[in-house]
């Protein structure tokens, strides 16, 4: 009888196994929802819209030489700008052929030559101008980096060709391509637009000069801020969890013990850093500005239309800026930090984050005519700079200062900012119509050293500056290529 039962039991166990074993099989388990409180997940707070990677890699500026040593200059945003970026970018361009610099007078084709000619004021990876356009050639092509395109019509007896020339930054190799997908006819199309821009001539280097006065507006904007708590929840995992420190000097942190964000500049600036370990192996400067794009769209977004500067690269490639513009021109730090978004990058990673609290509101109605210099009066004034040799270029630019006037009615929000337009040794003229030369993008020996231009307040000036102080002029950097 109790043999029966164990074998009873034994059969029944068994089956409860075979049952198990189904349901383990064949079966899925019900899912929940998973209920998380508010501290566990926090949504990054935009504090603007995000871009894509092409959206900030556009030129510098454009040259379109119109033969005769005629010359025009056109900056971003402007309707030709567009038009002649918009077809050359639709082209591809395949398997280029590798000249040496010296191989062409470049001086004469500038002189003598119909031709549009893109300058990035930098080195652009390659791998950066196929997010633009269609670009393929051997590994060293795809290697290098591009500081200018060229796009010359080349006449010859009975006939004439189209040629497109890539500047290699290394300022020794210049790489043609095989085939343009535009025809000389079309390239001579595109330099003649530049009958109907300002005239400039060629003063030295790679610098063109306007012939004549230059017309701009000096605008005045309301402006927002954002407050250091909306910063919190768009840079901190859990803002919860960060605490606030006052340094004796009345410097403003907030930290997690690991992430620190500090405020400056009266609580208009912020620097964001969250330090990892220093890994080996080269920073890829492609990979750091694709990386540096997502970083920003997912931290505070973009509040305005920016450019990556390659111009302030350091040699490591690690220091990624992007340039703010305001229409044409970019917008020059004045008595407001404001106008740059700079992220230091470690290998894809952003470990400083540098950006303004400042948002611009509705454009108020008082606005003025302001005429930046040209011609001989402009070029005078650059021939008695005590740094000549060191100036390697010269743009207008919109020099954006802190008004101090009566609240802004866009928003509710503050005070009044003022954007001024600007032209010189690199880009300005003065609110008071002086003659000053504020900024500088200088070059001293091999173009490494970091010089800066100055102005009152302790930034030294040239003769005529301390003289005068008249027009104000925005210049850049050499060797960072930051505009100061």
């Amino acid at each position: 009888m109790m043999e029966k039962l164990k074998t009873a039991l034994l059969i029944g166990l068994v089956i409860l196994s075979l049952v198990q074993s189904y349901l383990l099989v064949y079966s899925f388990p019900e899912i929940g929802a998973t209920v998380r409180t508010e501290q566990e997940y926090i949504s990054p707070e935009q504090m603007g819209d995000p871009l894509r990677i092409d959206e900030v890699l556009y030129p510098e500026d454009m040259v379109l030489h119109m033969g005769g040593d005629r010359h025009a200059v056109l900056y971003p945003e402007t309707s030709y700008y567009i038009r002649i970026y918009d077809q050359i970018t639709a082209g591809e361009y395949r398997n280029f052929q590798r000249i040496p610099y010296a191989m062409r007078d470049w001086d004469e084709l500038r002189r003598n030559t119909q031709g549009v000619e893109l300058r990035y004021g930098g080195a652009m990876p390659v791998a950066l101008l196929q997010k633009t356009m269609q670009i393929d050639g051997d590994i060293l092509f795809l290697n290098d980096a591009i500081d200018r395109i060229w796009l010359i019509r080349r006449n010859f007896p009975g006939r004439s060709a189209a040629e497109i020339y890539f500047f290699s930054a290394d300022g020794e190799t210049v790489y043609m391509a095989a085939r343009s997908p535009l025809t000389a006819d079309e390239i001579s199309d595109l330099a003649g637009l530049g009958g109907y821009m300002p005239a400039y001539t060629h003063w030295r280097g790679d610098i063109y000069l306007p012939e004549e006065p230059i017309e701009t507006v000096a605008y005045t904007f309301g402006y927002t801020t954002f407050s250091p708590q909306q910063m919190q929840r768009s840079l901190f995992f859990d803002p919860n969890k960060t605490r606030y420190i006052e340094d004796r000097s009345g410097q403003v942190i907030y930290t997690d013990g690991k992430r620190g964000l500090q405020l400056e500049s009266g609580d208009t600036w912020m620097v964001f850093t969250d330090p990892v370990p220093m890994q080996d192996g080269a920073d890829n400067l492609a990979d750091n500005v694709l990386a540096a794009v997502q970083f920003v769209n997912q931290h505070g977004g973009w509040d305005s239309r920016y450019r990556f500067v390659p111009g302030a690269v350091s040699s490591d490639g690690r220091n990624i800026v992007f340039q703010q513009y305001y229409e044409r021109y970019p917008l020059i730090s004045g008595g407001v930090r404001y106008g740059q978004i700079r992220l230091l990058m470690q290998q894809g990673t952003a470990v400083v984050y540098e950006r303004s609290l400042l948002n611009l509101g509705e454009r108020q109605k008082d606005i003025a005519v302001r005429w930046l210099p040209g011609g001989e009066r402009l070029r005078a004034t650059l021939e008695t700079f005590s740094r000549l040799r060191e100036i390697s270029a010269v743009f207008p630019a919109q020099y954006v200062t802190h008004a101090h006037r009566r609240p802004a009615a866009c928003h509710g929000a503050g005070v009044g900012g003022a954007v001024h337009g600007r032209h010189g040794p690199v880009g300005g003229e003065g609110r008071d119509g002086c003659d000053r030369c504020c900024f500088g993008r200088w070059r001293r020996g091999n173009g490494r050293a970091a010089l800066r231009g100055t102005s009152r307040g302790g930034r030294g000036e040239c003769g005529k500056c301390v003289r005068r102080r008249s027009r104000r002029f925005g210049c850049r950097d050499a060797a960072s290529g930051q505009r100061r």
